[in-house]
């Protein structure tokens, strides 16, 4: 498949690192104009120097209340990932309130204010729209010590079926998707353990994590139009890990 946006406008929120920084390089490789949303400046400056095309926008998505000034001249858009997130890995008895609230002010408000903005500008201009949001393994089985972070992603996919039904008739397609742990560089920190590393692996029939650009194309089909009946799925990029719950 040949995908391509040319004459697309996109949106990638958490666009500084990991699979976002790699989604905004794909999408303006495919030829969308493509406006990066992080919250820090330096990683801002660094990706406008890998891709000068790109329209920066510096936000803070715990801040709801910025959200809609930091968007408001971005212009009309037609594609938007939703992928900004934070992961507080915390067991059942050391799960504290601060904690909850700061993830879900990020993992499913922001989501949801976001999608709102976009998705009224898709409605008024009658153009239709892709929207991909990015959830989690962690939201489709238990993990220990990811308590309330398991809980914001599972909110994630409740979010990406009930916005599938109500901006469907608007031809508006948003779906999610699940990647189990990714190579990014955050989680090499975070996986760096051998012992932790088998145990998760041990329950993934392919038996490794995934690669960044393996999640990206994922995202990019479901951004595309070849996948142009496919809406309100959450879909595992999980090397089987789901499907083996059962054996």
């Amino acid at each position: 498949m040949n995908i391509r946006f040319d004459g697309k406008r996109a949106l990638v929120t958490g666009a500084g690192k990991g699979i976002g920084r790699d989604v905004v390089k794909k999408l303006v490789e495919c030829g969308a104009e493509t406006i990066a949303l992080s919250r820090t400046q330096s990683d801002l400056d660094s990706l406008k120097q890998e891709c000068p095309s790109i329209i920066p926008v510096l936000c803070d998505l715990a801040d709801s209340e910025s959200i809609s000034t930091a968007l408001k001249d971005c212009g009309p858009i037609d594609l938007l990932v939703n992928n900004a997130a934070i992961a507080i890995c915390e067991s059942f008895f050391d799960a504290n309130t601060a904690d909850f609230d700061k993830t879900f002010d990020i993992n499913v408000k922001a989501t949801i204010v976001v999608s709102q903005i976009v998705a009224k500008g898709m409605i008024e201009r009658k153009a239709g729209g892709s929207i991909v949001n990015v959830s989690s393994q962690a939201s489709l089985r238990g993990l220990k010590n990811h308590l309330i972070y398991a809980a914001s992603k599972a909110a994630v996919d409740s979010v990406t079926r009930t916005m599938s039904l109500e901006l469907g008739p608007h031809n508006i397609r948003t779906n999610a998707v699940n990647p189990t742990v990714t190579n990014t560089a955050m989680a090499k920190v975070g996986w760096s353990d051998p012992v932790k590393v088998k145990a998760m692996t041990s329950l993934i029939p392919l038996g490794r994590f995934a690669e960044v650009s393996e999640v990206v194309s994922v995202i990019l089909f479901l951004l595309s139009d070849f996948s142009s009946m496919v809406s309100g799925s959450c879909v595992p990029i999980d090397g089987g890990c789901v499907a083996s719950l059962g054996t």
